[in-house]
């Protein structure tokens, strides 16, 4: 193990103490109601990706957002009994018991997890144990076309090699995708119809800061911040 690492533990350790002192010893009130349930408003289905954490990059208090995060911040679709599903269990805990009036689906530019998506829609499966099955939920996101008035409907296929030149197009696809697919959750779907939770797609660049979102009840992530 690298010195690097483990100066790094120390200074995670170090902000563990900064966090004492800011939120038990100096205003210990919220963590100590925190202490008796939570209450948060947003669920925040995020990547595993070390650069985008929800709660740094939104500022979020103590309390405030509910995360799940998976490579490519995918959500299965409803398959009850299949398998042991992670972001199925908190998507659940989230909506049936917090009654969270937000979910919202963050990926963002430079995803390796939709990087081995691609390669996989390429013919190169990735050489892991577990990543290729995962990601594979989210082919379709990489099923792109473009008005072409010569060919068959009027449109053609972006070819894969397009695509991976411009994953960006791939990752907020995905994020669409996965927004489809926690409608197929029927105590998720009935609170959207109720009017009871808001569904939000949110894609986040890496290189410049910008932030995508969907408007409400609009299927299109646009520049917002």
């Amino acid at each position: 193990m690298s010195e690097t690492q483990d100066n790094g533990i120390a200074r995670l350790v170090e902000g563990i103490r900064q966090f004492r002192a800011q939120h038990y010893e100096a205003a210990p009130g919220r963590m100590q109601e925190l202490a008796e349930g939570q209450a948060p408003f947003a669920l925040f289905i995020a990547c595993s990706d070390s650069r985008v954490d929800p709660a740094i990059l939104t500022g979020a208090a103590p309390g405030e957002i509910f995360s799940v995060r998976n490579v490519a911040n995918l959500v299965p679709p409803y398959q009850p009994g299949t398998s042991l599903n992670g972001t199925a269990a908190a998507i659940e805990y989230a909506v049936r018991d917090l009654k969270i009036g937000h979910i919202v689906v963050l990926g963002h530019g430079h995803c390796g997890g939709i990087k081995a998506l691609l390669n996989a829609a390429d013919g190169s499966w990735p050489d892991r144990d577990f990543i290729g099955d995962w990601v594979s939920m989210a082919l379709g996101a990489c099923e792109h076309h473009v008005v072409d008035e010569t060919a068959e409907e009027g449109r053609r296929a972006v070819p894969i090699a397009q695509l991976k030149a411009n994953p960006d197009l791939v990752e907020r696809a995905s994020i669409l995708g996965s927004i489809d697919n926690l409608m197929t959750y029927p105590w998720l779907e009935a609170r959207v119809e109720a009017g009871d939770l808001q569904l939000h797609g949110w894609w986040f660049d890496l290189d410049s800061g910008d932030l995508w979102a969907t408007a409400p009840g609009r299927a299109q992530l646009l520049p917002v911040v």
